[in-house]
């Protein structure tokens, strides 16, 4: 892991299981601690554009 770790231990552990399974995760971002993108680019599901959540950084 390459990445800055959340602050947060039970946060940390949700982005490690997260990045297993491929989800991309970013640090920075405006207020957001970061942002984490689905690993699935289906043309079905929301026109073929990544889902993107932000995450809290408290």
């Amino acid at each position: 892991m390459s990445r800055k770790k959340h602050s947060k231990k039970e946060v940390e552990e949700a982005l490690g299981y997260a990045e297993e399974l491929g989800w991309k995760v970013e640090v920075g971002g405006g207020h957001a601690w970061g942002k984490i993108y689905c690993p699935y680019n289906d043309k079905e599901c929301r026109c073929g554009e990544f889902c993107i959540s932000s995450i809290s950084s408290i």
